[in-house]
């Protein structure tokens, strides 16, 4: 049974669009919402007015396919759907600051695509800026002068995520909660991952993506 077409909107500044994380809470939530657990893909755009529409029936030439559901049984969480050329035109400088900062490119990759859709000009309600999401003060403390350069952005966030995989003796799903929602709310809550909606969601999301492009690496270098 296909599910019933489910628009919603939120407001989006004119300027740039919405960060992709926030898109990503929304779209589930459309999911979520389709009767009988039908399978439905989501699909969004921006109006001229700055107001984001989604969808999971594409009956508007706007819409382009933000998440993919998986089939049933495969897993309940939606796929992250990335066109591939955004990630080949960054993969030089993840890659760099992969190795100068000795983090994995794949985990780099997955915050990436979580974070901001490699969209270089995303800006969160909350101010995180540019393609790692970084926040004003962490980005002059990880030496970032310019957040909206993409460049500079994946060098600070690599940096930063490597400072958090140190402190937390390479746990990635700590890292990554640290990440989300900061060190000090990961260690208040005694090690574990904090019991915010946002970040449960968060760092599987992110796992999801790296564990992916690790098998996707693994069966190319195996051909």
């Amino acid at each position: 049974m296909r599910a019933h077409s489910l628009p919603t909107t939120m407001p989006a500044h004119p300027d740039h669009k919405p960060p992709f994380f926030v898109a990503l809470l929304v779209a589930t939530f459309v999911l979520w919402l389709c009767p009988l657990r039908a399978q439905a893909d989501v699909y969004t755009f921006v109006a001229e007015d700055g107001v984001t529409h989604y969808s999971d029936r594409p009956d508007d030439s706007r819409f382009q396919l933000l998440l993919r559901q998986m089939p049933d049984g495969a897993s309940d969480t939606p796929q992250i759907v990335v066109p591939d050329g955004l990630a080949a035109t960054y993969a030089g400088d993840i890659t760099d600051a992969a190795r100068n900062h000795h983090v994995e490119a794949a985990l780099l990759h997955a915050v990436i695509a979580v974070e901001s859709q490699y969209n270089p000009r995303a800006v969160s309600p909350k101010g995180a800026l540019g393609m790692m999401q970084l926040m004003p003060t962490t980005a002059r403390a990880m030496g970032v002068s310019d957040p909206m350069n993409a460049s500079q952005n994946i060098r600070g966030g690599a940096k930063y995520l490597r400072m958090l995989l140190d402190r937390f003796a390479n746990n990635k799903s700590l890292a990554l909660a640290a990440y989300n929602a900061g060190p000090a709310a990961v260690l208040s809550h005694g090690g574990r991952i904090p019991p915010f909606a946002e970040t449960r969601f968060y760092v599987p999301q992110v796992l999801r993506r790296y564990n992916a492009l690790v098998q996707q690496s693994t069966s190319n270098d195996a051909e």
